[in-house]
This record gives structure tokens, C-alpha cells and sequence, in this order.
């Protein structure tokens, strides 16, 4: 039976937290530019928002959905889906000093999404130690070598 591993706000995380952070920021720089407030000060504003947007996408677009099964990883991007045997898992790491706890599972060979995917695990309120999942996959990927 299929199990899914991804937060359910990894949606929120991924697609509508950078949305509207970079148009609803943007709107604002473009205000200050046809406004008369002073130009450094545009200019500081329109740098903080292309730095802020590209930071914010570069963290949150690489959030796929993980779902696990006793054979197979699924991962989605929200467009297209794919299964990984579970085999072709290498390693499971995560970092735990980021409040989402974001894992990344490394493959063996890259799969249509790259080596590395990361994801959101569920939400749980213990800082600073392993989510759970991350041990689950590493028992599975062993268990099917």
C-alpha cells in the first residue's frame, strides 16, 4: 500500500509562498519606481527583491511530493510523476537545522529529477533531532539490495 512521506504543505512551500512572495513584492518595488520616493532607496528595494525571489525559488522549487510503497519511491513534481525502485537509493540525509527538516534522498543513478531529491517530511515538533523517515528509508533501500 502506498504511503505518502511529503508534508502536505509542500504545496504551500513550492508553488504559492513564491508566488506571491515575488508578485506581491514586486508590485511593491514597481510602486516605489513610479512613486517619488528616492532612487536608493528603489534601487536597494528592487536588488532585496531579485535576491529574495531567487533564493526563495531556488529553495522551495526543488520540493517534490514523496510517496513510498514496498517496492518503489514516487515522486512528483506536481506536473509529472515517477517510481524509483527503492533499491537506487544511496543515502537519506536531511538537515536538521531548517524548521521544515527537509530530506534528501541520493540515488545511485540520476532518475528523470536529478541525484538528489529532496522533499518536506510531515510536521513534527521535536528540534535539532532525526525525523523518523529518514530511518524508514534507509531500512528500505537496504532491505532491497
Amino acid at each position: 500500500m502506498r504511503r505518502k512521506l511529503s508534508s502536505l504543505q509542500t504545496f504551500i512551500a513550492k508553488i504559492l509562498f513564491p508566488g506571491l512572495w515575488t508578485s506581491l513584492f514586486g508590485i511593491m518595488v514597481v510602486r516605489m519606481f513610479l512613486s517619488s520616493v528616492g532612487r536608493p532607496v528603489n534601487w536597494t528595494f528592487l536588488i532585496f527583491w531579485i535576491a529574495g525571489s531567487a533564493f526563495i525559488w531556488w529553495g522551495s522549487a526543488r520540493f517534490k511530493v514523496v510517496s513510498v510503497d514496498k517496492n518503489f519511491l514516487y515522486v512528483s513534481n506536481y506536473l509529472k510523476e515517477i517510481a524509483i525502485p527503492l533499491s537506487d537509493i544511496y543515502d537519506v540525509t536531511e538537515n536538521v537545522w531548517l524548521n521544515n527538516h527537509p530530506v534528501t534522498i541520493h540515488l545511485k543513478s540520476p532518475s528523470e529529477f536529478g541525484d538528489k531529491i529532496i522533499f518536506m517530511p510531515k510536521v513534527r515538533f521535536s528540534l535539532f533531532s532525526s525525523h523518523p523517515v529518514v530511518k524508514e528509508l534507509k531500512r528500505l533501500a537496504r532491505s532491497r539490495l
